[in-house]
Protein backbone atom coordinates (compact mmCIF):
# COMPACT_ATOMS: atom_id res chain seq x y z
CA UNK A 1 0.00 0.00 0.00
CA UNK A 2 1.43 3.53 -1.17
CA UNK A 3 2.10 5.33 2.19
CA UNK A 4 1.17 9.29 2.66
CA UNK A 5 2.02 11.82 4.77
CA UNK A 6 -0.58 13.25 6.85
CA UNK A 7 -1.15 15.61 9.75
CA UNK A 8 -2.85 13.59 12.54
CA UNK A 9 -2.95 12.98 16.36
CA UNK A 10 -0.70 10.24 18.18
CA UNK A 11 -4.02 8.81 18.91
CA UNK A 12 -5.59 8.87 14.96
CA UNK A 13 -2.34 7.84 14.03
CA UNK A 14 -2.66 4.53 16.27
CA UNK A 15 -6.05 3.79 14.36
CA UNK A 16 -4.60 4.32 11.50
CA UNK A 17 -2.08 2.00 11.64
CA UNK A 18 -5.10 -0.50 13.27
CA UNK A 19 -7.61 0.18 11.04
CA UNK A 20 -8.18 -1.42 7.20
CA UNK A 21 -7.70 0.79 4.36
CA UNK A 22 -10.44 1.16 1.73
CA UNK A 23 -9.85 2.55 -1.26
CA UNK A 24 -12.30 4.54 -3.38
CA UNK A 25 -12.30 5.49 -7.51
CA UNK A 26 -13.90 9.00 -7.51
CA UNK A 27 -14.48 11.83 -5.42
CA UNK A 28 -17.44 13.03 -6.57
CA UNK A 29 -20.22 13.26 -4.09
CA UNK A 30 -21.05 9.52 -3.91
CA UNK A 31 -16.92 9.37 -3.50
CA UNK A 32 -16.07 11.60 -0.76
CA UNK A 33 -19.78 11.20 1.22
CA UNK A 34 -18.53 7.73 1.54
CA UNK A 35 -15.50 8.65 2.72
CA UNK A 36 -16.64 10.47 5.52
CA UNK A 37 -19.10 7.76 6.92
CA UNK A 38 -16.24 5.17 6.51
CA UNK A 39 -13.79 7.38 7.94
CA UNK A 40 -16.36 7.98 10.45
CA UNK A 41 -16.18 4.49 11.34
CA UNK A 42 -12.61 4.59 11.96
CA UNK A 43 -11.58 2.88 8.61
CA UNK A 44 -8.56 4.41 6.73
CA UNK A 45 -9.67 5.65 2.85
CA UNK A 46 -7.50 6.19 0.00
CA UNK A 47 -9.10 7.86 -3.02
CA UNK A 48 -8.06 8.34 -6.42
CA UNK A 49 -9.64 11.21 -7.91
CA UNK A 50 -9.04 12.03 -12.16
CA UNK A 51 -9.45 15.45 -12.03
CA UNK A 52 -8.20 18.74 -10.21
CA UNK A 53 -9.34 19.58 -6.66
CA UNK A 54 -12.29 21.75 -7.37
CA UNK A 55 -11.84 23.17 -4.06
CA UNK A 56 -8.84 25.36 -5.96
CA UNK A 57 -10.33 25.29 -9.75
CA UNK A 58 -13.66 26.95 -11.09
CA UNK A 59 -15.87 24.00 -12.42
CA UNK A 60 -16.29 23.34 -16.14
CA UNK A 61 -19.72 25.16 -16.99
CA UNK A 62 -22.78 23.54 -18.50
CA UNK A 63 -22.20 20.80 -16.83
CA UNK A 64 -25.02 19.75 -13.96
CA UNK A 65 -24.16 22.79 -11.83
CA UNK A 66 -26.93 22.09 -9.19
CA UNK A 67 -29.24 19.17 -7.92
CA UNK A 68 -32.52 18.20 -6.62
CA UNK A 69 -31.67 16.94 -3.34
CA UNK A 70 -34.66 15.04 -1.49
CA UNK A 71 -35.32 13.07 1.61
CA UNK A 72 -33.11 9.91 0.51
CA UNK A 73 -30.37 12.14 0.22
CA UNK A 74 -31.31 14.15 3.94
CA UNK A 75 -31.25 10.86 5.86
CA UNK A 76 -27.28 9.86 4.43
CA UNK A 77 -26.10 13.67 4.97
CA UNK A 78 -27.62 13.40 8.47
CA UNK A 79 -25.81 10.04 9.35
CA UNK A 80 -22.90 12.05 8.36
CA UNK A 81 -23.37 15.11 10.29
CA UNK A 82 -23.48 17.37 7.85
CA UNK A 83 -27.27 18.72 7.39
CA UNK A 84 -26.49 21.68 9.34
CA UNK A 85 -23.67 22.58 7.13
CA UNK A 86 -25.46 21.79 4.10
CA UNK A 87 -28.63 23.55 4.90
CA UNK A 88 -27.51 26.94 4.25
CA UNK A 89 -26.65 26.14 0.55
CA UNK A 90 -30.79 25.07 0.19
CA UNK A 91 -33.68 26.73 -1.76
CA UNK A 92 -36.76 24.77 -1.20
CA UNK A 93 -38.45 23.87 -4.09
CA UNK A 94 -42.18 23.25 -3.21
CA UNK A 95 -43.62 22.00 -6.79
CA UNK A 96 -43.46 22.08 -10.66
CA UNK A 97 -44.36 25.46 -12.10
CA UNK A 98 -45.46 25.07 -15.73
CA UNK A 99 -45.43 27.57 -18.58
CA UNK A 100 -47.49 26.86 -20.68
CA UNK A 101 -46.68 28.27 -24.68
CA UNK A 102 -49.06 31.32 -24.50
CA UNK A 103 -47.28 32.55 -21.37
CA UNK A 104 -49.73 31.27 -18.83
CA UNK A 105 -48.14 29.83 -15.03
CA UNK A 106 -49.78 27.17 -12.84
CA UNK A 107 -48.06 25.44 -10.03
CA UNK A 108 -48.61 21.80 -9.72
CA UNK A 109 -47.57 21.22 -5.59
CA UNK A 110 -45.27 17.99 -5.42
CA UNK A 111 -47.33 17.36 -2.16
CA UNK A 112 -49.85 18.44 0.48
CA UNK A 113 -48.15 18.63 3.32
CA UNK A 114 -45.54 21.81 4.19
CA UNK A 115 -42.59 19.62 4.29
CA UNK A 116 -42.53 18.11 0.99
CA UNK A 117 -40.45 20.14 -0.90
CA UNK A 118 -37.40 19.08 -2.62
CA UNK A 119 -34.20 21.50 -2.65
CA UNK A 120 -31.88 22.71 -5.23
CA UNK A 121 -28.22 22.88 -4.39
CA UNK A 122 -25.00 23.24 -5.61
CA UNK A 123 -23.24 20.26 -7.00
CA UNK A 124 -19.59 22.03 -6.48
CA UNK A 125 -20.30 23.44 -3.19
CA UNK A 126 -21.77 20.10 -1.57
CA UNK A 127 -19.33 18.54 -3.29
CA UNK A 128 -16.05 20.76 -1.95
CA UNK A 129 -18.35 20.32 1.67
CA UNK A 130 -17.95 16.56 1.45
CA UNK A 131 -14.69 16.54 0.59
CA UNK A 132 -13.32 18.92 3.24
CA UNK A 133 -15.21 16.87 6.03
CA UNK A 134 -13.99 13.56 4.67
CA UNK A 135 -10.19 14.53 5.42
CA UNK A 136 -10.86 16.60 8.08
CA UNK A 137 -11.28 12.71 10.01
CA UNK A 138 -7.34 12.82 9.72
CA UNK A 139 -7.59 9.04 7.77
CA UNK A 140 -8.84 10.08 4.33
CA UNK A 141 -6.42 11.03 1.66
CA UNK A 142 -7.09 12.11 -1.89
CA UNK A 143 -5.03 12.10 -4.98
CA UNK A 144 -6.18 14.74 -7.23
CA UNK A 145 -4.98 14.13 -11.00
CA UNK A 146 -5.19 10.34 -10.61
CA UNK A 147 -7.00 8.29 -13.04
CA UNK A 148 -7.61 4.42 -12.58
CA UNK A 149 -6.81 2.87 -15.97
CA UNK A 150 -6.98 -0.96 -14.84
CA UNK A 151 -7.30 -2.54 -11.89
CA UNK A 152 -5.64 -6.20 -11.13
CA UNK A 153 -7.54 -8.80 -9.21
CA UNK A 154 -5.11 -11.28 -8.48
CA UNK A 155 -2.28 -9.33 -7.11
CA UNK A 156 -4.77 -6.48 -5.59
CA UNK A 157 -3.13 -3.89 -7.76
CA UNK A 158 -4.21 -0.76 -9.24
CA UNK A 159 -2.80 0.89 -12.01
CA UNK A 160 -3.00 4.84 -11.30
CA UNK A 161 -2.49 7.48 -14.50
CA UNK A 162 -0.82 10.68 -12.96
CA UNK A 163 -1.90 13.40 -15.07
CA UNK A 164 0.51 15.51 -13.46
CA UNK A 165 3.54 13.60 -14.29
CA UNK A 166 2.50 11.75 -17.07
CA UNK A 167 3.18 8.84 -15.51
CA UNK A 168 1.24 5.67 -14.55
CA UNK A 169 1.65 4.61 -10.99
CA UNK A 170 1.22 1.13 -9.23
CA UNK A 171 -0.90 0.85 -5.84
CA UNK A 172 -1.87 -1.61 -4.07
CA UNK A 173 -5.52 -2.18 -2.12
CA UNK A 174 -6.91 -4.54 0.29
CA UNK A 175 -11.05 -3.70 -0.71
CA UNK A 176 -11.86 -1.03 -3.32
CA UNK A 177 -14.82 0.48 -4.31
CA UNK A 178 -16.05 2.26 -7.49
CA UNK A 179 -17.21 5.79 -7.08
CA UNK A 180 -16.13 6.92 -10.66
CA UNK A 181 -19.64 7.31 -12.23
CA UNK A 182 -21.03 6.53 -15.63
CA UNK A 183 -17.73 5.28 -17.41
CA UNK A 184 -16.65 3.62 -14.20
CA UNK A 185 -13.04 1.85 -14.42
CA UNK A 186 -13.67 -0.42 -11.68
CA UNK A 187 -17.12 -1.47 -13.07
CA UNK A 188 -15.50 -2.54 -16.68
CA UNK A 189 -12.75 -4.18 -13.97
CA UNK A 190 -15.36 -6.28 -12.53
CA UNK A 191 -17.44 -7.29 -15.67
CA UNK A 192 -14.08 -8.20 -17.69
CA UNK A 193 -14.50 -11.22 -14.45
CA UNK A 194 -17.60 -12.03 -14.06
CA UNK A 195 -21.08 -10.41 -16.22
CA UNK A 196 -24.60 -11.37 -16.61
CA UNK A 197 -25.38 -7.72 -17.67
CA UNK A 198 -23.56 -4.31 -18.34
CA UNK A 199 -24.69 -2.38 -20.79
CA UNK A 200 -25.35 1.62 -20.89
CA UNK A 201 -28.72 2.51 -22.61
CA UNK A 202 -28.34 5.78 -24.20
CA UNK A 203 -31.49 8.33 -24.02
CA UNK A 204 -31.16 9.18 -27.96
CA UNK A 205 -31.63 12.91 -25.85
CA UNK A 206 -29.23 15.00 -24.51
CA UNK A 207 -29.25 18.25 -22.64
CA UNK A 208 -27.70 22.13 -23.06
CA UNK A 209 -27.56 24.48 -19.84
CA UNK A 210 -28.12 27.75 -20.07
CA UNK A 211 -28.70 30.45 -17.01
CA UNK A 212 -31.19 33.29 -16.39
CA UNK A 213 -29.40 35.88 -14.69
CA UNK A 214 -30.60 37.82 -11.43
CA UNK A 215 -32.31 41.25 -11.82
CA UNK A 216 -30.83 44.55 -12.09
CA UNK A 217 -31.48 44.55 -8.43
CA UNK A 218 -30.00 41.60 -7.54
CA UNK A 219 -33.19 39.42 -7.11
CA UNK A 220 -35.05 36.93 -8.89
CA UNK A 221 -36.50 37.12 -12.24
CA UNK A 222 -39.14 34.18 -11.67
CA UNK A 223 -40.99 32.59 -8.76
CA UNK A 224 -37.89 31.23 -6.29
CA UNK A 225 -39.41 28.44 -4.80
CA UNK A 226 -40.71 26.11 -7.79
CA UNK A 227 -38.45 23.83 -10.10
CA UNK A 228 -39.92 25.65 -13.91
CA UNK A 229 -40.73 24.06 -16.57
CA UNK A 230 -41.30 24.31 -20.30
CA UNK A 231 -43.35 20.98 -21.36
CA UNK A 232 -43.08 21.08 -24.80
CA UNK A 233 -44.04 17.44 -26.00
CA UNK A 234 -40.60 15.72 -27.75
CA UNK A 235 -38.73 18.19 -25.69
CA UNK A 236 -38.51 20.64 -22.80
CA UNK A 237 -36.77 23.40 -20.70
CA UNK A 238 -36.56 23.26 -16.83
CA UNK A 239 -34.95 25.84 -14.33
CA UNK A 240 -33.72 25.36 -11.23
CA UNK A 241 -32.83 28.22 -8.41
CA UNK A 242 -29.75 28.88 -6.92
CA UNK A 243 -28.60 30.82 -3.84
CA UNK A 244 -27.60 34.10 -6.00
CA UNK A 245 -30.88 34.51 -7.04
CA UNK A 246 -29.81 33.13 -10.58
CA UNK A 247 -31.54 29.99 -12.61
CA UNK A 248 -29.81 27.17 -14.21
CA UNK A 249 -31.74 26.31 -16.94
CA UNK A 250 -31.58 23.26 -19.18
CA UNK A 251 -32.96 22.65 -22.46
CA UNK A 252 -33.79 18.59 -23.30
CA UNK A 253 -34.34 17.75 -26.54
CA UNK A 254 -33.60 15.12 -29.04
CA UNK A 255 -29.76 14.27 -30.40
CA UNK A 256 -31.08 14.01 -34.04
CA UNK A 257 -33.91 14.89 -36.09
CA UNK A 258 -36.21 17.53 -37.59
CA UNK A 259 -36.01 19.47 -33.87
CA UNK A 260 -32.76 18.22 -32.22
CA UNK A 261 -29.28 19.15 -31.33
CA UNK A 262 -28.12 18.51 -34.50
CA UNK A 263 -30.71 20.21 -36.66
CA UNK A 264 -30.33 23.93 -34.53
CA UNK A 265 -26.87 24.71 -35.62
CA UNK A 266 -26.92 28.12 -36.04
CA UNK A 267 -28.09 31.70 -34.49
CA UNK A 268 -30.95 32.08 -37.18
CA UNK A 269 -32.85 28.30 -36.10
CA UNK A 270 -32.01 28.91 -32.57
CA UNK A 271 -33.89 32.35 -32.52
CA UNK A 272 -36.81 31.04 -34.08
CA UNK A 273 -36.98 27.88 -32.51
CA UNK A 274 -37.23 29.76 -28.78
CA UNK A 275 -39.83 32.98 -30.47
CA UNK A 276 -41.68 29.82 -31.74
CA UNK A 277 -41.44 27.57 -28.39
CA UNK A 278 -40.33 29.43 -25.58
CA UNK A 279 -40.87 33.14 -26.28
CA UNK A 280 -41.42 34.10 -22.19
CA UNK A 281 -37.71 32.81 -21.98
CA UNK A 282 -35.95 35.36 -24.46
CA UNK A 283 -36.24 38.20 -22.03
CA UNK A 284 -34.42 36.12 -19.67
CA UNK A 285 -31.56 34.80 -21.33
CA UNK A 286 -29.28 37.28 -22.49
CA UNK A 287 -26.55 34.92 -23.44
CA UNK A 288 -28.85 32.73 -25.00
CA UNK A 289 -26.41 32.28 -28.13
CA UNK A 290 -23.01 32.08 -26.30
CA UNK A 291 -24.16 29.75 -23.74
CA UNK A 292 -26.10 27.42 -26.81
CA UNK A 293 -23.04 27.43 -28.83
CA UNK A 294 -20.40 27.22 -26.38
CA UNK A 295 -21.97 24.86 -23.76
CA UNK A 296 -21.52 21.22 -24.12
CA UNK A 297 -24.25 19.15 -24.95
CA UNK A 298 -24.23 16.64 -21.99
CA UNK A 299 -25.67 13.11 -23.48
CA UNK A 300 -27.76 11.21 -21.34
CA UNK A 301 -27.39 7.02 -20.92
CA UNK A 302 -28.68 4.76 -18.28
CA UNK A 303 -26.42 2.36 -16.95
CA UNK A 304 -27.71 -1.44 -15.73
CA UNK A 305 -24.76 -3.84 -14.80
CA UNK A 306 -24.93 -6.97 -12.87
CA UNK A 307 -23.63 -7.79 -10.52
CA UNK A 308 -22.16 -4.62 -8.71
CA UNK A 309 -19.20 -6.53 -6.72
CA UNK A 310 -16.46 -9.07 -7.05
CA UNK A 311 -16.11 -11.37 -4.17
CA UNK A 312 -14.66 -9.70 -1.42
CA UNK A 313 -12.52 -7.26 -3.33
CA UNK A 314 -14.44 -4.78 -5.64
CA UNK A 315 -18.05 -2.94 -5.15
CA UNK A 316 -19.63 -0.35 -7.10
CA UNK A 317 -22.11 2.32 -5.80
CA UNK A 318 -23.68 5.45 -7.19
CA UNK A 319 -23.59 5.61 -10.97
CA UNK A 320 -20.50 3.43 -11.41
CA UNK A 321 -23.36 0.69 -10.70
CA UNK A 322 -26.72 2.49 -12.03
CA UNK A 323 -26.34 6.05 -13.77
CA UNK A 324 -30.05 6.88 -14.12
CA UNK A 325 -31.17 10.27 -16.27
CA UNK A 326 -31.73 13.12 -14.23
CA UNK A 327 -35.70 13.38 -14.99
CA UNK A 328 -36.90 12.31 -11.14
CA UNK A 329 -34.35 14.23 -9.50
CA UNK A 330 -32.61 11.17 -7.92
CA UNK A 331 -29.54 10.41 -9.17
CA UNK A 332 -27.42 11.46 -5.88
CA UNK A 333 -30.11 10.65 -3.79
CA UNK A 334 -30.27 7.11 -5.05
CA UNK A 335 -26.33 7.38 -4.86
CA UNK A 336 -26.19 8.72 -1.22
CA UNK A 337 -28.70 5.73 -0.55
CA UNK A 338 -25.99 3.27 -1.83
CA UNK A 339 -24.33 4.39 0.61
CA UNK A 340 -26.55 4.09 3.88
CA UNK A 341 -27.05 0.61 2.88
CA UNK A 342 -23.35 -0.32 2.76
CA UNK A 343 -22.52 1.11 6.13
CA UNK A 344 -25.57 -0.98 7.32
CA UNK A 345 -23.76 -3.71 6.43
CA UNK A 346 -20.51 -2.67 7.41
CA UNK A 347 -22.26 -2.34 10.55
CA UNK A 348 -23.75 -5.79 10.71
CA UNK A 349 -20.60 -7.87 9.45
CA UNK A 350 -17.76 -5.81 10.48
CA UNK A 351 -15.96 -4.62 13.44
CA UNK A 352 -12.69 -2.34 13.55
CA UNK A 353 -12.17 -3.02 17.12
CA UNK A 354 -11.87 -6.49 17.18
CA UNK A 355 -10.33 -6.53 13.39
CA UNK A 356 -13.05 -8.81 12.35
CA UNK A 357 -13.90 -8.40 8.59
CA UNK A 358 -16.77 -9.98 6.01
CA UNK A 359 -16.60 -8.15 3.08
CA UNK A 360 -18.03 -10.59 0.80
CA UNK A 361 -21.16 -10.34 3.01
CA UNK A 362 -20.78 -6.86 2.87
CA UNK A 363 -20.41 -6.43 -0.73
CA UNK A 364 -22.47 -9.11 -1.80
CA UNK A 365 -25.64 -8.09 0.18
CA UNK A 366 -25.26 -4.70 -0.36
CA UNK A 367 -25.27 -5.68 -4.22
CA UNK A 368 -28.44 -7.79 -3.69
CA UNK A 369 -30.89 -5.52 -2.12
CA UNK A 370 -29.49 -1.90 -4.14
CA UNK A 371 -29.26 -3.71 -7.65
CA UNK A 372 -33.71 -3.80 -7.96
CA UNK A 373 -33.87 -0.54 -6.38
CA UNK A 374 -31.24 0.95 -8.71
CA UNK A 375 -33.06 -0.96 -11.68
CA UNK A 376 -36.54 0.59 -10.59
CA UNK A 377 -35.51 4.37 -10.37
CA UNK A 378 -33.67 3.90 -13.89
CA UNK A 379 -37.40 3.08 -14.69
CA UNK A 380 -39.33 5.75 -13.32
CA UNK A 381 -36.52 8.22 -14.14
CA UNK A 382 -37.30 7.64 -17.54
CA UNK A 383 -41.30 7.65 -17.34
CA UNK A 384 -40.86 11.32 -15.32
CA UNK A 385 -39.24 12.30 -18.58
CA UNK A 386 -42.52 11.64 -20.72
CA UNK A 387 -44.47 12.99 -18.03
CA UNK A 388 -42.60 16.48 -17.19
CA UNK A 389 -42.38 17.44 -21.16
CA UNK A 390 -45.60 16.17 -21.86
CA UNK A 391 -48.01 14.39 -19.81
CA UNK A 392 -48.40 17.61 -16.79
CA UNK A 393 -50.62 19.47 -19.17
CA UNK A 394 -52.78 16.73 -19.49
CA UNK A 395 -56.13 17.22 -18.42
CA UNK A 396 -56.93 13.62 -17.09
CA UNK A 397 -52.79 13.72 -16.40
CA UNK A 398 -53.88 16.90 -13.90
CA UNK A 399 -57.37 15.02 -12.61
CA UNK A 400 -55.60 11.75 -11.48
CA UNK A 401 -53.29 13.79 -9.73
CA UNK A 402 -55.63 15.80 -7.82
CA UNK A 403 -57.58 12.20 -6.84
CA UNK A 404 -54.43 10.95 -5.79
CA UNK A 405 -53.98 13.93 -3.32
CA UNK A 406 -57.26 13.67 -2.28
CA UNK A 407 -57.03 9.55 -1.60
CA UNK A 408 -53.74 10.45 0.37
CA UNK A 409 -56.12 12.80 2.29
CA UNK A 410 -58.45 10.08 3.07
CA UNK A 411 -56.12 6.97 3.41
CA UNK A 412 -53.13 8.09 4.49
CA UNK A 413 -51.63 4.50 5.36
CA UNK A 414 -52.28 3.22 2.11
CA UNK A 415 -52.49 5.48 -0.92
CA UNK A 416 -49.69 7.76 -1.12
CA UNK A 417 -48.72 9.25 -4.73
CA UNK A 418 -45.93 7.45 -6.57
CA UNK A 419 -43.87 10.67 -6.60
CA UNK A 420 -44.32 11.69 -2.86
CA UNK A 421 -43.11 7.86 -2.18
CA UNK A 422 -39.89 8.11 -4.07
CA UNK A 423 -39.19 11.68 -2.98
CA UNK A 424 -40.65 12.26 0.75
CA UNK A 425 -40.01 8.65 2.14
CA UNK A 426 -37.77 5.91 1.99
CA UNK A 427 -39.47 3.44 0.98
CA UNK A 428 -37.35 1.14 -1.22
CA UNK A 429 -37.58 2.57 -4.96
CA UNK A 430 -38.73 -1.35 -6.42
CA UNK A 431 -41.57 -1.34 -3.66
CA UNK A 432 -42.43 2.35 -4.64
CA UNK A 433 -42.63 1.23 -8.51
CA UNK A 434 -44.61 -1.97 -8.20
CA UNK A 435 -47.35 0.20 -5.65
CA UNK A 436 -47.20 2.79 -8.06
CA UNK A 437 -48.13 0.78 -10.23
CA UNK A 438 -51.45 -0.48 -8.81
CA UNK A 439 -52.17 3.16 -7.84
CA UNK A 440 -52.14 3.76 -11.60
CA UNK A 441 -54.65 1.80 -12.37
CA UNK A 442 -56.86 2.53 -9.17
CA UNK A 443 -56.40 6.11 -10.74
CA UNK A 444 -56.85 4.80 -14.19
CA UNK A 445 -60.68 3.40 -12.99
CA UNK A 446 -61.94 5.76 -11.09
CA UNK A 447 -61.63 8.95 -13.81
CA UNK A 448 -62.32 6.89 -17.14
CA UNK A 449 -65.58 8.76 -17.07
CA UNK A 450 -65.53 11.58 -15.66
CA UNK A 451 -63.92 15.10 -15.76
CA UNK A 452 -64.14 16.80 -12.37
CA UNK A 453 -63.08 15.72 -9.23
CA UNK A 454 -66.32 16.01 -7.51
CA UNK A 455 -68.08 13.47 -9.83
CA UNK A 456 -65.35 10.91 -8.10
CA UNK A 457 -67.25 7.61 -6.97
CA UNK A 458 -65.11 7.64 -3.65
CA UNK A 459 -67.37 4.84 -2.09
CA UNK A 460 -66.18 2.49 -5.14
CA UNK A 461 -62.31 4.37 -4.29
CA UNK A 462 -62.40 3.16 -0.70
CA UNK A 463 -63.12 -0.58 -1.99
CA UNK A 464 -60.50 -0.71 -4.26
CA UNK A 465 -57.74 1.05 -2.21
CA UNK A 466 -59.22 -1.15 1.05
CA UNK A 467 -58.95 -4.21 -1.63
CA UNK A 468 -55.62 -3.50 -3.71
CA UNK A 469 -53.26 -1.64 -1.29
CA UNK A 470 -52.04 -3.29 2.16
CA UNK A 471 -50.56 -0.37 4.50
CA UNK A 472 -47.23 0.66 3.72
CA UNK A 473 -44.13 1.80 6.05
CA UNK A 474 -42.81 4.36 3.91
CA UNK A 475 -39.75 4.85 6.17
CA UNK A 476 -37.97 1.96 7.37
Amino acid sequence: MTQTNQQSSSHQVAEKNQAPTITLIGAGLVGSLCAVLLAKRGYNVVIFERRADMREQSMSAGRSINLALSNRGIHTLKQADLMDQVEPMLTPMRGRMIHDLNGEQHLQPYGQRAEEVIYSVSRGDLNKLCMTAAEAYGNVTIHFNSRCDAIDFDKQQLTIYNELTEQNEQHSFEQVIGTDGSASSVRNAIHARHSQQNIVEPLGHGYKELSIPPDSEGNFQMEPEALHIWPRGGYMIIALPNKDASFTVTLFMPNEGELSFDSIDNKNRLQQFFKQQFSDLIPLLPNLETEYFNNPTGRLATVRCNPWHYQDLALLIGDAAHAIVPFHGQGMNCGFEDITELMAQIDQHNNCQTAQFNWQAVFSETDKLRQPNGNAIADMAIENYIEMRDSVNDPKFVLQKELAFELEKRWPDQFVPRYSMVMFHRLPYRDAQQRGETQKAILKELTQSIDTIEQVDFDHAKHLVNEQLLKVNLNP
